[in-house]
């Protein structure tokens, strides 16, 4: 039973949704997924250096049942977005980036 004034968790409607995970490398041995349903705050999570060691970004819609994997299209946003900001491509992103290119 829930406690009085907490709130359960969010969880979307997943009718039509499409989704985003970024599969991410901790160590040699453990990848983890990260499930995101915002695209352009994904690509800003890269910028900002949310991510360990990004392999993969992988979209899925629910409704639609399909996925694609668009590291190459996450790429070039990054790219685009260092180009924009003025900044060169950060260190931690460059296997990504070269793997995708």
């Amino acid at each position: 039973m829930l406690e009085t004034g907490v709130l359960p968790p969010s969880v979307p409607y997943g009718a039509d949704q499409t989704l985003f995970v970024v599969i991410d490398r901790r160590d040699e041995a453990t990848e983890i997924r990260i499930e995101r349903s915002d695209l352009e705050a994904t690509i800003g999570e890269f910028v900002a250096g949310c991510f360990n060691d990004p392999i993969k970004v992988i979209s899925f819609n629910t409704l639609e049942h399909w996925m694609k994997d668009i590291s190459t299209d996450v790429v070039g946003e990054i790219k685009a977005r260092c180009d924009i900001y003025g900044i060169e491509l950060p260190d931690y992103l460059s296997d990504f980036v070269e793997s995708h290119s």
